[in-house]
């Protein structure tokens, strides 16, 4: 049977599917590109977005050789030898490298005189930001483009062509698991097409699903993935949405991030959003990363679940994230003050002789100087419990 994901690779910027905002005619890449002025360049973003697709689309319009590389299995003797072959060429040939974050150091250094006499053009590709693994020499010749998943409509449209030269049908419920387990990956897509193809010209869903039984999702191990996943999480828990938070731990989970890691952040965060408005949050979010440490998966899915609906329809209140911030802050910036004598360490003084008034004595509370300077850093919200030991401290120290 056909295959689609060569039949239907772009051979130009206007067949590219997705990513408009590289392709439209007043994009900034593609008049680079077509003034032929177009300088070392690093693509980024999920699998099967079209990274490989536009650097074949560039060397087809500055008309230049393409070579083909993966950086996992890079030899720098080929490199050498193609710099050697072009070295008084006039024409100079485009260097493709896919996963080009895990390029080692002297790969990346061997690159860098081709880089900065332009005898090459370098073009590199990745589904993490390479910036982060390139060296600055590198990045500072050349620029970076990021690109996006496929929207459903886009794989909608692709879909559609690849049904047009009538080899296949395909039954409407099963165009729609193609795009929506796709998961914003055309060669994906396409690639499930040919195998259920090459079994019946009939594509149903049954069929598909026999293939691919669950959507494809990006992995969390992915450093921007794992990042933007639990951003996504720690944010719908602290705005109180249980169904987002709930949503974005299934993500988490099904992507492989370990348990522990999950119920760490959750701890962090038990502290730094919640506090004193739910004492207790920190007391079940480290009772949870305890048991997941202990149980695993997949039962430990459930007490992560209960962890995070607690703590999302927890009150919220930041107050002990901030005071203990303005605390190092105040203390960083010179405010070093005198420890008043009553609460001194005074060897051989007892405590009665001290000045030090034991405030058990007086009933649990009593007025004694504790600071040697008034400081106004602790700030108290009208939130759940921290609302109650508010109304106390007012109580007994007018605490305002």
């Amino acid at each position: 049977m056909a295959d689609f994901t060569h039949l239907l690779r772009p051979a130009d910027f206007d067949d590219l599917v997705g990513q408009s905002h590289l392709s439209k005619n007043d994009a900034p890449l593609r008049i680079l590109c077509e003034k032929n002025a177009l300088g070392h360049s690093f693509f980024f973003g999920p699998a099967g977005c079209g990274k490989t697709s536009i650097a074949r689309i560039i060397a087809k319009k500055m008309e230049l050789p393409f070579y083909e590389f993966n950086a996992t299995s890079l030899k720098i003797e080929d490199l050498r030898r193609i710099f050697e072959q072009y070295k008084n060429a006039l024409q100079k040939p485009l260097i493709f490298i896919d996963e080009v974050h895990r390029l080692a150091k002297n790969q990346q250094e061997v690159l860098l005189p081709v880089m900065e006499n332009n005898s090459v053009l370098i073009i590199g590709a990745s589904t993490e930001n390479p910036f982060f693994s390139l060296t600055s020499a590198i990045r500072s010749r050349s620029m970076l483009f990021e690109l996006y998943p496929i929207s459903k409509e886009s794989l909608i449209d692709l879909l559609e062509k690849a049904l047009s030269n009538g080899c296949v049908t395909c039954e409407d419920d099963a165009k729609e698991y193609l795009v929506a387990s796709s998961g914003g990956d055309a060669r994906a897509m396409l690639k499930l097409l040919e195998f259920a193809s090459n079994i019946n010209t009939n594509i149903t869903l049954n069929l598909l699903k026999s293939l691919r039984p669950n959507a494809l999702i990006a992995g969390s191990s992915e450093a921007g993935v794992h990042y933007d996943l639990t951003s996504a999480m720690i944010k719908s828990v602290r705005g109180s949405d249980m169904d987002a938070a709930i949503y974005y731990l299934a993500r988490l989970i099904e992507g492989g991030e370990s348990a522990d890691f999950i119920a760490r952040r959750l701890v962090i965060l038990a502290s730094e959003d919640i506090g004193n408005a739910n004492p207790q949050a920190l007391t079940l979010a480290t009772s949870a990363m305890t048991s997941v440490s202990k149980i695993g998966y997949p039962e430990a899915r459930i007490i992560l679940a209960q962890a995070v609906i607690y703590l999302a329809s927890s009150p919220k209140s930041n107050s002990a994230y901030l005071a203990i911030n303005d605390a190092l802050s105040a203390v960083r910036s010179g405010v070093i003050l005198d420890i008043p004598k009553n609460i001194r360490q005074q060897s051989g003084v007892s405590l009665e002789n001290s000045g030090y008034l034991y405030p058990h004595d007086f009933g649990g509370y009593v007025k004694q100087k504790y600071l040697s300077k008034p400081l106004n850093l602790v700030k108290l919200k009208d939130i759940g419990y921290e609302k109650k030991i508010k109304e106390w401290l007012s109580n007994i120290l007018d605490f305002s």
